[in-house]
């Protein structure tokens, strides 16, 4: 089944730029130049994965990303901005984007990192899905559900892998960088620091005390590990 994409630019030069190649990819492309012309385009098309241009008119590419994630937690989005502050990255990834790319970047880059989120995306088979249970959390792979004391918690799909990946070898401390090889199958991010990033949302969401994590916990000097105590 051809896979949907929105991309979101107010240059159609960089629409221009994109489209084509993706297309070659195998992606059926849907293009917005504005940000209330790309939500609506999103509810019409259900696309699979958007490609978000931070600067744009009418609303920005941080609130689209903020109302898409809301609306939708499965989709896959990657912000692209010409921006390169660490903080404006930081805030891209903590309203729901499972990427940043800065520009100038190559096309080749771009369908990697599309295809990268988009493997995040995919659902496993459900007959091979268990649920962990862990302390107040319950865990379903299958169906990348995450409730706790019986309430369910809304996740973007990086969040979701980082948490299955930790939550399955409860004890066991991962590395920044082997979480971004292993849960976030990212060939080409290697800024560690965006871990940091999605583990801060992540706990905001999971943790009665961010600041005194009882699931996800960090290890100085090492990285993180699932509290094996619970």
């Amino acid at each position: 089944m051809t896979q949907t994409l929105l991309l979101v630019d107010d240059e159609r030069q960089v629409l221009e730029f994109m489209e084509p190649y993706l297309r070659q990819e195998g992606f059926h492309i849907v293009t917005a130049t504005t940000g209330t012309q790309a939500l609506e385009l999103a509810g019409e098309h259900k696309p699979d994965l958007v490609v978000l241009d931070w600067m744009l008119p009418e609303m920005s590419g941080i609130e689209v990303c903020r109302r898409l994630r809301s609306g939708a937690a499965h989709i896959g989005i990657i912000m692209v901005t010409a921006r390169t502050e660490e903080t404006d990255k930081i805030v891209g990834l903590e309203v729901g984007a499972d990427d940043y790319l800065t520009k100038p970047f190559s096309l080749r880059e771009l369908a990697a990192r599309i295809r990268s989120v988009l493997r995040r995306l995919a659902v496993h088979d459900e007959s091979a899905a268990e649920e962990l249970l862990r302390g107040d959390l319950t865990i379903h792979e299958a169906k990348c559900l995450v409730r706790k004391r019986g309430l369910e918690i809304s996740l973007t799909p990086t969040e979701f892998k980082l948490l299955l990946t930790l939550a399955a070898r409860p004890g066991i401390v991962y590395s920044r960088l082997q979480l971004l090889q292993s849960a976030l199958e990212d060939d080409f991010l290697n800024d560690e620091r965006t871990v940091d990033a999605h583990i801060s949302h992540l706990r905001k969401k999971i943790e009665d005390n961010p600041s005194a994590p009882l699931f996800v916990q960090t290890v100085y000097g090492f990285g993180y590990r699932f509290g094996d105590q619970l």
